[in-house]
């Protein structure tokens, strides 16, 4: 790929935000590839760990609403890229990216950084900025005040982002492949210009390199401009789906539909309601004066069909190296799991279960890390079922977000309602719960050795409540502990004892693992 040239003067030192996000996570190997140094600033660098990429760049703690982070980050820094925003944190969340950017704004000055790159949002023509959605305002906001600083600044704005474990993407995909009949709202038939998440990585690497009086925004898109409805059918088409029923319905609002589109797709209702509302106005690119700086060849940028399709085979090939839920979720706990009971002077309910398995360790282990997603729990489908349905009525993720990897997990990834917290290869998985909670939660799972030599299974549920709702919740569900995590604990180790983990015993897994390639499935 394409990823733009060189700096004339050498390698070139980038400082990424946001690198444990979607983009993020992808530009920092791009621009590895090319020769520049890579340093990230993380608000939790354990999340970064274990990308493949980590050895090679630099990564330091901080945040971006922080002034001194900023300032000891951006040092010896030339190029940096502003890939964060607060969306979802709030109703405050404009004067939090607002103050944000300005405090990164005034940081790079200061420390000398020669060219700040941001990639913000397409917005529509004519349209007043209040008029447009919280989400679109503020990012056209932060656009402008990088724009209105003393350093240089590339804007980039982008509509729809395809690729595989784009947001934009998954919403697209799981709309379509579930919903052979649709009742749509009026956005449907809304024009928009997506663009491959490729191209937007090769303009990101790209304008690293524009010259130092290169100060302004540019439109970037893929050569189609289409329809949400067109997308749709589109994608039934390259995914070799029967032709999608689409019925309009105009009195179905944004918000309304944010929340159908929260049931049907693995995407909760709060990323998804910025996403419609942000095609409620068409939004196409009004130039193409990026290429006169990012030239583009015969082939690029990508047309929509291409872009699908390798996204596609990506999904289909597990070879998907960041996804939307790789970003922390707003209002998710954060904190590390407490390692002494008494944390906090707070109570540390725990429910915890000691197995012997009848296998080696390295067999044990793969069934842990394998847990999840189209593997399910090992225990009571239907009560994990109800638990996700649950948590997605009241506005939090759910259990349909799955796994990045079929078989492979690293600190940071979502897995279902749970994020990888910590994992030791071969001996323990901590998940933390993003699930709503009057508390925080966490799941160990460890494949260890007994003192006879033999391996054994053990299983911790934590929790720390909140509140007296937070005590009450705890002894709520306890009863229930038996028969979810103890049979959970009794599968795991059944199933590695008989060396298969659930995937091998779930037909829809074994489907999806076996499926043909592109231009031979159909459904």
């Amino acid at each position: 790929m394409n990823t733009g040239r060189p700096s004339s003067t050498g390698e070139l030192h980038c400082l990424v935000t946001g690198a444990s996000g979607y983009i993020g996570g992808r530009l920092v190997p791009e621009l590895l590839k090319v020769g520049h140094r890579v340093r990230c600033l993380a608000r939790n660098p354990r999340k970064l760990r274990d990308h493949p990429w980590a050895g090679r760049a630099q990564v330091v703690e901080g945040d971006v609403t922080d002034a001194g982070s900023v300032a000891e980050a951006l040092r010896g820094i030339d190029v940096a890229y502003y890939l964060v925003h607060a969306l979802g944190t709030g109703s405050g969340f404009e004067e939090t990216d607002r103050r944000a950017a300005g405090t990164f704004a005034e940081q790079a000055h200061a420390a000398g950084v020669r060219r700040i790159v941001y990639l913000g949002g397409l917005t529509p023509r004519g349209i007043p900025q209040r008029s447009l959605s919280p989400h679109l305002r503020s990012r056209a906001e932060v656009g402008q005040i990088f724009l209105d600083a003393l350093v240089p600044a590339t804007v980039l704005r982008a509509a729809v982002v395809i690729g595989s474990g784009s947001a934009s993407f998954e919403m697209l995909r799981y709309l379509t492949e579930r919903l052979p009949v649709m009742v749509t709202p009026s956005w449907v038939h809304t024009r928009t210009q997506p663009i491959g998440v490729r191209d937007v990585l090769r303009y990101l690497v790209g304008s690293a390199t524009m010259p130092d009086d290169v100060d302004r925004a540019f439109d970037i898109g893929g050569p189609d401009v289409l329809t949400y409805q067109e997308m749709m059918r589109r994608y039934a088409s390259v995914a070799q789906l029967r032709k999608r029923l689409i019925v309009p319905l105009p009195m179905l609002t944004p918000r309304l539909s944010s929340h159908w589109v929260g049931l049907v797709t693995p995407v909760p209702a709060s990323l998804a309601r910025p996403l419609t509302e942000s095609l409620r106005h068409e939004v196409v690119c009004r130039e193409h004066d990026i290429a006169r700086y990012v030239p583009d060849s015969s082939e690029e940028p990508l047309p929509f069909d291409t872009a699908l399709a390798l996204a596609l085979r990506r999904v289909r090939e597990a070879q998907v190296a960041t996804r939307w839920s790789s970003a922390a979720l707003a209002g998710a706990p954060s904190d590390p799991l407490p390692t002494d009971p008494d944390w906090a002077g707070g109570s540390l309910y725990q429910d915890e279960r000691k197995l012997t398995v009848e296998a080696p360790r390295e067999a044990l282990w793969k069934v842990i890390e394998g847990i999840g997603g189209d593997n399910g729990w090992y225990s009571f489908p239907l009560a994990w079922a109800v638990r996700g349905w649950l948590d997605r009525f009241v506005g939090g993720v759910g259990l349909r977000r799955g796994r990045r990897d079929a078989q492979h997990l690293r600190v940071g990834d979502s897995l279902d309602f749970w994020r990888v917290e910590e994992i030791e290869p071969g001996h323990l998985l901590r998940l933390r719960a993003e699930m709503r909670l009057p508390g925080m939660a966490w799941l160990e799972m460890y494949a260890e050795q007994d003192d006879e030599g033999r391996t054994r299974y053990r299983q911790r549920a934590l929790f720390h409540p909140r509140g007296l709702f937070g005590h009450a919740y705890w002894w709520s569900v306890s009863p229930f502990h038996a028969m979810v995590f103890g049979g959970m604990a009794r599968n795991i180790t059944q199933a590695a004892a008989k060396g298969m983990s659930a995937h091998a015993k779930n037909p829809r897994a074994e489907r999806i693992r076996e499926s043909p390639p592109l231009g031979r499935r159909s459904r």
